[in-house]
């Protein structure tokens, strides 16, 4: 094993459902503070952040990533236990293995290496952790953003390391991510017996038509970097959990991922605007998780294009699928953002795991990022 892949595993070992950090920041500190990394963390309630930089000029290229992880699951249908880090046939077990435990200690390692070799880079380099992604992500990366626009700090380029790749490593970065917002419809009936619907109002047959328009909707068609946005009903609650009583109420959850082609502004307005059609009493409250946003400079781009080139002999297909990820608070503020990671076909999923053979290669891409950014460029 080399290091990167012993880091990873240590890593997994430290039991980090979010927003926990589970010890996590604490042993990364460890192996960069010596070599000339100074650190900072930012804790708000039960959310560590740290910060990481080797430098203090511009411009400043950010690994940007996350040590917190979701539940496992019923750990007793994992082919090994979940926080063991198990090698088990050319692959490495655990929560978080892909998301995002391999990618962290990919950055950790390729910095310490560039560092050693390049102690006079121009501009700094920089390693950003959170232990809420996975989680609201309302004490995270958010609140470390304002943190550096207060202070005047600017990130010029920000590679995060989530897992990106499809099919092998390194055939897709993502370039930017589609918006989410979320939002919650309450129905307003009048409960009654069953037996007299003409004395009641059932919620439930008025969500009825009122769902086929919705789903029928065109939002939008896309664009060229985005594909249509996408309604998706999550959660539909009603009932007192009697047979004989028709409910007063129904909850509707429910989820837009939007491109640019939209604001949430009008997928509010329009949404509402069905409901209002259907003539139902109701309360509609909604919640921004992100704003969609693309990468559109060229610099980061053609250096992570080039890297992969170089270290793995491919090309990446630029994307902007996916869910949400902190790039959505670090893009806003000027940045250049790519994701780059390990393969995702496992996250989040039991038995998650990433090739043990694709961790090193990783690092070594990462590694040459900074290379041709803060060595070798003069951009």
């Amino acid at each position: 094993m080399n290091e990167t892949v012993e880091l990873t595993a240590t890593l997994i070992r430290c039991p980090s459902l979010t927003p926990d950090d589970a010890g996590c920041m604490n042993v990364i500190e460890n192996i960069l503070s010596p070599v000339g990394f100074s650190s900072e963390f930012f804790d708000f309630g039960k959310t560590r952040n740290l910060l990481m930089r080797h430098g203090a000029e511009g411009p400043l290229l950010v690994f940007l990533g996350h040590t917190d992880v979701v539940p496992s699951g019923p750990s007793d249908q994992w082919r090994h236990p979940p926080f063991e880090a198990t090698f088990d046939e050319g692959m490495l077990y655990g929560r978080g293995a892909a998301d995002m435990k391999s990618g962290v200690a990919a950055m950790v390692t390729a910095l310490r290496r560039f560092v050693g070799n390049h102690p006079d880079h121009r501009g700094s380099v920089g390693l950003l952790l959170t232990s809420d992604e996975e989680g609201d992500a309302s004490d995270g990366i958010v609140r470390v953003v304002q943190i550096f626009k207060d202070r005047g700090i600017k990130i010029d380029w920000c590679v995060i390391g989530e897992p990106s790749s499809f099919d092998r490593l390194g055939d897709v970065i993502r370039v930017g991510r589609r918006g989410s917002l979320n939002g919650k419809l309450i129905i307003q009936g009048i409960q009654g017996h069953v037996a007299y619907p003409e004395k009641a109002l059932n919620p439930i047959h008025q969500v009825g038509p009122l769902l086929d328009d919705l789903i029928a909707e065109v939002w939008d068609e896309g664009n060229a970097f985005f594909p249509p946005t996408s309604l998706q009903i999550s959660n539909i609650h009603s009932g007192t959990g009697a047979e004989n009583v028709i409910p007063g109420t129904l909850e509707l959850l429910f989820n837009f991922r939007f491109s640019t082609a939209v604001t949430d502004l009008e997928l509010k307005q329009r949404f509402e605007k069905l409901v209002l059609n259907h003539g139902i009493q109701y309360q509609l409250s909604w919640k921004l998780s992100g704003a969609p946003f693309l990468t559109t400079g060229k610099t980061l781009i053609d250096a992570t294009q080039t890297a992969l080139q170089e270290i793995l002999g491919r090309q990446a297909r630029p994307d902007t699928g996916g869910g949400t990820s902190d790039g959505r608070f670090i893009a806003p503020t000027g940045s250049e953002v790519v994701e780059l990671g390990p393969l995702n076909e496992s996250i989040h999923k039991i038995n998650e795991h990433v090739p043990i053979s694709d961790i090193e290669p990783l690092s070594k891409v990462y590694e040459r990022i900074m290379e041709l950014l803060l060595v070798e460029t003069t951009v």
